[in-house]
């Protein structure tokens, strides 16, 4: 007599159930994943633009004409405008905007702006201050709450 080889349509039934139900535990932690890691290194990018920043200043005592635009705000000349810096524009995830250019020269926030099309849309802005202060829009409503200056809130 011979032994039939293979897999039932249960068993294969349950094989496919218990894929279905480890993908939907593991697709939003690794969604999550993917999320923090560019948001880290839009961080990064943000101190990268700072440090440029400074030099700007160190050569020509102030932070006025860092940026290409109005009113000398808007794209930063002294660094790339999007992040990560380290791949093409295409992939960009963040915009690298200098947000804030005090009128004397002396002080700027730089901000971080969820790319239109990328994966971190909704993820609420990054800012960076002259100061060293850091902020997160958490909660994407615009402003900037007394529990939203840090990048690990």
């Amino acid at each position: 007599m011979m032994k039939n080889k293979g897999f039932s349509l249960v068993e294969l039934m349950v094989a496919l159930a218990i894929i279905g139900i480890l993908t939907m535990v593991a697709l939003p932690t690794y969604q999550s994943y993917v999320k923090d890691s560019n948001r880290a290194s839009a961080q990064a990018d943000l101190m990268a633009l700072a440090a440029a920043m400074e030099r700007h200043k160190a050569t020509t005592y102030s932070y006025a004409g860092a940026a290409t635009g109005g009113a000398d705000t808007g794209a930063p000349s002294v660094f790339q405008t999007y992040s990560p810096s380290s791949e093409p524009i295409a992939n960009r995830r963040y915009d690298l905007t200098i947000d804030t250019l005090a009128a004397n020269g002396m002080s700027y926030r730089l901000r971080a702006t969820p790319a239109a099309g990328s994966v971190q849309v909704g993820d609420g802005d990054l800012y960076y201050f002259s100061d060293g202060r850091k902020g997160w829009d958490k909660n994407t409503d615009g402003v900037i709450g007394a529990n939203e200056f840090c990048w690990k809130c």
